[in-house]
């Protein structure tokens, strides 16, 4: 492909999951030009290696990727369901949450119905030419943008005392469903769930389906704590808070968002009752939990050492009465997720600008500041947690955050947030 063939778009997102799909169905009211969405995975999916049957969402479905500012949007999640016939039989089912199959299959759907979403296309490099910005994938030029959207999302984190660890024996919690045909030849063994979180709950679930008869939960937390879903906490999840954040300083804003952390890092209370009663169940059988939970755990170091029945993983944990050691066959790592990183070259990545704690400085309009941008922007979406709080790292204000990036672009209101009736006043 010649330099002149390259396409050429308004924006370029890299990454195609719910945040620049949101960006991308809202974009065409703009009038701006064309978008163009990049992604690495073969086709529309969301954490496949995370699902599994009866997991819950935990935001409402009324917050989908548009409806928030666009109700009469051809993609919302009410068209979803009346065009696809699925309406009636999912409300009579009478879901609080809705299952997070479901999201999925409503992210496939409106991916669909999207244009210019290329898969399959991993963007290795991004590279700033003086008059906009060049993303290489496969080793070539594959387009041409006036600003970015970065969408690329998180993977799992690897605590370091994974490092060494024989990789059949320890792993993240997203390869557990591929590993469960080999871990069956013996249900009996020990295997360790580790991180008191939504995640690690799922796979002590999935475990306990599957007929495991010793999992042991590990998390640093005191207890395994459920989300605060009062009404007042989730006064934390509108723009009228994300607004009055922005007018803090950014040491204060941190403050403030690590505080809020019960109202979304936490377990979800629908699904820890599951467990519970699952637990239960397979107690009748065995006379014994074939779940434990062990809260308060903070794994500082894992060895391997010879036993009876094979090699065992040591654990050795702080907890408030001390050292401990817990051992396992397999260890299943669930202890959170992190930004993944952005395919900057070097250039463009000096030109980034961070604060004191090593984040990325993004103004009000989730644009990031950076040296040189003369008037071409990259807004950064799903980073922005510390200064436009806790729902920037979830899934509950897409199309605001999507509208605030498009007003931005377009240097006009072409969508109206409003949020106005408000009982709790943040600030004077």
């Amino acid at each position: 492909m010649s330099s002149n063939d390259v396409p050429e778009y308004h924006v370029a997102g890299i990454g195609a999951g719910p945040a620049n799909l949101s960006l991308a169905a809202l974009f065409p009211a703009a009038s701006l030009g064309r978008i163009a969405l990049f992604d690495n995975q073969p086709g529309p999916a969301w954490h496949p290696a995370l699902l599994s049957p009866g997991v819950r969402m935990q935001t409402s479905w009324m917050k989908d990727l548009v409806s928030l500012v666009d109700p009469q949007h051809r993609l919302t999640f009410m068209n979803y369901l009346v065009t696809s016939g699925r309406l009636f039989a999912l409300l009579n089912a009478q879901f609080d949450t809705i299952p997070r199959l479901e999201y999925v299959r409503y992210l496939t759907w409106a991916a669909r119905r999207i244009e210019g979403i290329h898969y399959d296309t991993a963007i290795e490099r991004v590279t700033w030419t003086g008059d906009g910005f060049e993303l290489f994938a496969g080793g070539r030029p594959v387009a041409r943008a006036h600003h970015l959207s970065i969408g690329v999302g998180t993977r799992a984190t690897r605590p370091e005392w994974m490092r060494g660890l024989p990789e059949h024996a320890v792993f993240i919690a997203d390869e557990l469903t591929g590993r469960l045909d080999a871990l069956r030849g013996d249900l009996a063994a020990p295997i360790a769930v580790v991180g008191g979180g939504q995640t690690g709950l799922e796979c002590v679930l999935k475990l306990i389906g599957a007929g495991f008869t010793d999992v042991r939960w590990l998390g640093r937390r005191q207890w395994f704590q459920t989300i605060d879903d009062s009404p007042v906490a989730n006064e934390f999840y509108r723009p009228a808070h994300q607004q009055f954040l922005q007018q803090l300083s950014r040491g204060t804003r941190r403050r403030l968002v690590v505080e809020q952390g019960p109202t979304g890092d936490a377990l979800t209370p629908g699904a820890l009752r599951v467990l519970y009663q699952a637990n239960y169940d397979r107690m009748l059988d065995l006379d014994r939990f074939p779940a434990v939970l062990y809260p308060g755990r903070d794994v500082v170091s894992v060895g391997v050492e010879a036993g009876a029945g094979g090699d065992e993983l040591v654990m050795r944990c702080d907890t408030p009465g001390g050292r401990e050691e817990h051992r396992a066959r397999h260890i299943v790592v669930a202890v959170g997720r992190e930004a993944s990183p952005v395919p900057f070259d070097d250039d463009l990545a000096e030109r980034v600008e961070y604060d004191d704690d090593g984040d990325m400085l993004i103004e009000p309009d989730y644009s990031l500041r950076w040296k040189g941008m003369n008037g071409h922007r990259i807004f950064v979406l799903n980073r922005a947690r510390y200064s436009h709080g806790v729902p920037d790292a979830n899934l509950t204000l897409l199309p605001v955050r999507a509208a605030t990036v498009i007003n931005a672009m377009a240097g006009r209101a072409v969508f109206n947030v409003i949020d106005k009736l408000c009982p709790v006043r943040w600030i004077a």
